[in-house]
């Protein structure tokens, strides 16, 4: 019997679940699996969970205490939350998951420290080693100092919203863990500004995550690499090899489902003769070829806004369910809540500029991949393709 392409993948890359539905996760049975806001606000309007998020809003109210402010009880529910689902998806996978840093702290160095403990502290006092998690922090080169200084203390990181090659140098060479180059995200922008179709050969994206891991292999780097944020199964394909690759549940389905020689691309070996030039790599370097990258610079930027606002948006619908929780309310409003957070324009449309969030919500509740969400989309979304309850 022919090997679908998951299975001839998993034979030369780890696959790490783009997810937050501890189904989904449960289903395709990855190895690692990364969260982010988004993600959990999208799994926190499953039927089966809200106990959980319930559970952890009432005691983040009670343990802030009565002089605790709004934001004060939302910061502590979110970590919490996280943490929550981080040990759920932990009780499922055999290795690690990454909890991501609040966005806000990006440029803030100290900030992301301090956070990055705090979260470890309370996956320890759960009783989960610190080996099996890793903080996902911006690749900023703020967030880039933070990760070495969390590193050298067995803190292990994920630096995400990683769009060139001078934001994985300076990675690797702060000795991160591993890192997450968003390979659709950059083909969106090429698209935009040129209007060119790409093939998945030639996809920017595609080329920037090999020539990153050609660079890393060539010159003995450990940092890890994981490319993300994918448009197509072709995309994939053509990263096979790669040390890893996290995966929506829409593509992991379709890869799962597809038969077909699957040839491995990108080899530690191959790399290893390739004729590379090293870059050495301090702030000044960073900061003049991020300003020559117009499209790193525009991407980091937006995905950094983007999360902040997933993050944002996350804290109002807790804010209200808290408050429909104290005053003893039926709640049942999911998908109206999440539609009108994200459409900003008040078009009756959510777009993928507007989502910002977790590429692989918006392209599971985008059913008929037209590249917006309408209420009928995130109804029928909420209930079929996340498995959601229909509301």
């Amino acid at each position: 019997m022919a090997k679908t392409l998951l299975e001839q993948l998993r034979e030369m890359t780890i696959i790490v679940a783009d997810t937050g539905d501890i189904q989904s996760i449960e289903k395709f049975k990855p190895r690692d699996a990364t969260t982010n806001p988004s993600l959990i606000t999208a799994a926190a309007q499953m039927p089966e969970y809200q106990e959980i998020v319930d559970d952890t809003l009432l005691q983040a109210k009670k343990d802030a205490g009565s002089g605790a402010s709004t934001q004060d009880v939302l910061t502590l529910a979110f970590d919490r939350l996280a943490i929550s689902f981080g040990k759920k998806i932990l009780a499922i996978i055999p290795q690690r998951v990454s909890t991501e840093v609040d966005a806000r702290l990006s440029y803030d160095t100290e900030g992301t420290i301090a956070k990055a403990r705090y979260l470890i502290s309370e996956y320890e006092k759960a009783g989960i080693e610190r080996e099996r998690i890793l903080i996902k922090i911006a690749s900023t080169w703020e967030g880039i100092k933070a990760a070495e200084v969390l590193e050298k203390e067995g803190i292990h990181c994920n630096l995400t919203l990683l769009f060139g090659t001078h934001q994985a140098i300076a990675c690797a060479e702060a000795g991160v863990t591993l890192i997450s180059p968003f390979v659709g995200r950059i083909l969106d922008w090429y698209v935009k500004e040129t209007g060119k179709e790409y093939s998945s050969a030639e996809d920017p994206g595609v080329q920037s995550v090999t020539n990153i891991y050609n660079y890393y292999k060539k010159f003995g780097y450990k940092t890890e690499v994981m490319g993300a944020s994918f448009r197509n199964i072709g995309e994939i394909t053509e990263l096979a090899g790669c040390d890893l690759l996290t995966i929506s549940p829409k593509l992991l389905t379709e890869l799962d489902s597809t038969e077909g020689d699957l040839p491995r691309k990108l080899d530690p070996a191959k790399a290893a003769s390739m004729d590379i030039e090293k870059i050495p790599m301090d702030k000044a370097t960073f900061d003049r070829m991020h300003a020559e990258n117009r499209m790193a610079s525009e991407k980091l930027d937006e995905g950094i806004k983007g999360f902040t606002k997933a993050l944002e948006t996350l804290e109002q619908l807790l804010a209200t369910r808290l408050a429909r929780l104290e005053a003893g309310e039926n709640l049942n409003h999911a998908t109206a809540d999440i539609f009108h957070a994200y459409d900003l324009d008040g078009d009756g449309f959510i777009t993928r500029e507007e989502w910002l969030g977790s590429d692989a919500v918006f392209d599971a509740l985008d059913h008929d991949h037209d590249g917006k969400l309408s209420p009928q989309d995130i109804g029928t979304g909420l209930g079929a393709v996340l498995q959601l309850a229909q509301v």
